[in-house]
Order: C-alpha cells, then structure tokens, then sequence
C-alpha cells in the first residue's frame, strides 16, 4: 500500500521547489505562472505545450527550467521536412561490421524541446505519441524504453498560419498544461532591457534526476478526498454536455486534473488537495483539450470560458451532496 505524503515530507521540499523559481527569474522577466505551471507538470509527471506570440521567452524559459531541474535537454527544431526517424532515430549500416546499430534521435533525453512543433506536419508530431503516452518509442519494431524522468516541452506560435500544421486532437491531449505566454509588464520589459547586451548569468543546477524522481513521488501520494474526485469528474462532464463542446474533456484530462491538483497542492505547501487546487489548474488542465462548433474553432478564449463556466456553475459542496 501506498505511503501517504506527510506534512514534514512536503515542507522538507519547499526549499528546493522555491530554489528552482528563484533561479528560472534569473534570466526570464515575465509573469511567474508560466513557471508555476511548468512545475506542475514535471511534478505530475506531464507534458506542456506553451503558446504565445514570437520573442515572448518562450525558448528561454524552457532553457532554463530545463537547467534548473538539473536533467538532461535536447532541441528539436520542428520544420515541415523533419522525418519521424529524425526524432525517433533509427538503424545505421555499421560498413566495419555490416551490422545494424541505433543511432538514437534526440528524443532520449529527459526534457524534450519541441521548438514550433505545429511547423511540422502530422505525420511527424505523431513521432511524439507513444514517447508521451508511454514513455517509450517504437523503432522497425523494436521497443526502447526512454529516460526517467522524461518530459515534453513544446512551442507553438498562435498567430503564424503560413507553415503551420494544426495539431490532431489526440497530440493536444496528451499535454498535461496549456502554458499561455503574454507580453511583460512594463516592469518586467525594463528589467529584460537592461540584462539585454549584459553577459547573460549561468544558471546552477537545483535538482537532478534522483531529487526530481523524489518530488514526483512526494506529489503523487498527495492525499485527495473522494468527494474531490467526483468534483472533478462533475467538471469534464460539463464539457461533454456543452452546447458549444464538440468533443468534451476524456478520463485523461480527469486523471490529468487529478495529477496536477496534487502537484498544485505540494507547491503550496499541503500534503492534500483541497478544491482551490483544482479550480486553480483547471483551465490551463482542460480548456486546450476541448473541440468546440467549427465557428469557434482556434478560439482558446473561447475555450477558457467554457472552463470558468464550469467553475462558477458546479459547487463542490453541492456536487458531494447531490451523489
């Protein structure tokens, strides 16, 4: 049976969880939630797919989260040539030999920058599938498991159409998080303009793969109420009976929900969730995964109110009641 996560097991962390914002700041001046979401998702053992208008930091801030969490980092710049074995990696004629070796593609590596992964066509982004959903790739037939932890972290750019291809459905679902990137404060863009032309700073490592390995574990035997459960599901129920919800949120999104409501809850210093987890990842949990009425199609605004309508609807309390 499952060890419960204890109050001193949790406030032993926050040290290091602090740690790993402090030294992301260093190098990204922008709104701390991006951060905070990103945390979640290495937490909750999930993917993020950040969206936002060019030289917003995303890149940057990917760089040094990657650098901070102390793991293992390669780039893949998507274009509308990439192969699947360019991500994958696949068998080489070894002439000394004249046997088969692997060349291994950039996809074993524990955090994964998929730069504009929507410039590559579909068949391509389905490269990432099986890695995201299984931790493993499938290559002429053979299974290679891949690095632990292992996360995807990928960019995409809302406004540039030229180029650009769609992500299918069952990809957008398998982002934990849906990471919006607006522009800085003016504060924060004064802050960039002088570090800019300024040695940028080296950032240290915060973590590595034992402590990362270790704070999932401490997140996931988070404790959750049964009636939070049902909370939870009564959300991705609502999606699905949507007039303007084409395609509702699956049982991923509620185990996804599950997932990154403990990770909320550890960052905020609690060995349980509470409902104000829920509804604070709530939107950036689901709202990506709805399809909604071709009229809206593309419309994350859309999308997000949808989600606040499902919050300000359903009561907690009243949800446990009516079960």
């Amino acid at each position: 049976m499952t060890t419960p996560t204890t109050l001193p097991e949790v406030l032993a962390v926050q040290d290091k969880i602090e740690a790993v914002k402090r030294e992301v700041s260093r190098v990204y001046f922008g709104d701390p939630a991006p951060v905070e979401l990103l945390l979640v998702a290495v937490l909750a053992r999930g993917h993020a797919l950040l969206e936002g208008v060019p030289g917003v930091a995303k890149t940057t801030l990917v760089k040094a989260f990657s650098v901070a969490v102390g793991v293992s980092m390669r780039r893949i710049q998507f274009t509308p040539d990439l192969l699947p074995q360019d991500i994958t990696g696949t068998y080489i004629l070894d002439p000394k030999t004249g046997t088969f070796t692997l060349r291994q593609g950039p996809i074993f590596s524990n955090v994964v920058l998929a730069d504009e992964i929507n410039r590559a066509p579909a068949k391509t982004q389905s490269a990432l599938l099986e890695a995201m959903q299984e931790q493993q790739v499938t290559i002429e037939g053979d299974r290679f498991e891949l690095p632990n932890p292992f996360f995807v972290l990928a960019t995409q750019n809302p406004i540039d159409l030229d180029g650009t291809f769609p992500l299918p459905e069952a990809q957008v679902d398998r982002f934990l998080v849906h990471v919006e990137l607006a522009y800085p404060t003016q504060r924060d863009e004064v802050l960039m303009l002088k570090a800019h032309g300024v040695a940028a700073p080296e950032l240290k490592p915060i973590l590595n793969v034992e402590s990362c390995l270790q704070l999932q574990s401490v997140a996931a035997r988070c404790h959750i109420e049964e009636d939070i459960l049902e909370y939870i599901t009564a959300l991705c129920r609502f999606t699905r009976n949507h007039p303007k919800v084409v395609l509702g949120c699956s049982p991923r999104a509620s185990l996804g929900l599950v997932r990154a409501a403990k990770s909320h809850a550890l960052l905020r210093g609690r060995p349980y969730v509470t409902p104000d987890d829920v509804r604070a990842v709530a939107p950036a949990v689901l709202a990506h995964r709805l399809v909604l009425l071709p009229e809206l199609e593309g419309d994350l605004s859309a999308r997000r109110t949808i989600i606040q309508e499902a919050l300000q609807r359903l009561s907690y309390r009243r949800q446990v009641q009516a079960t």
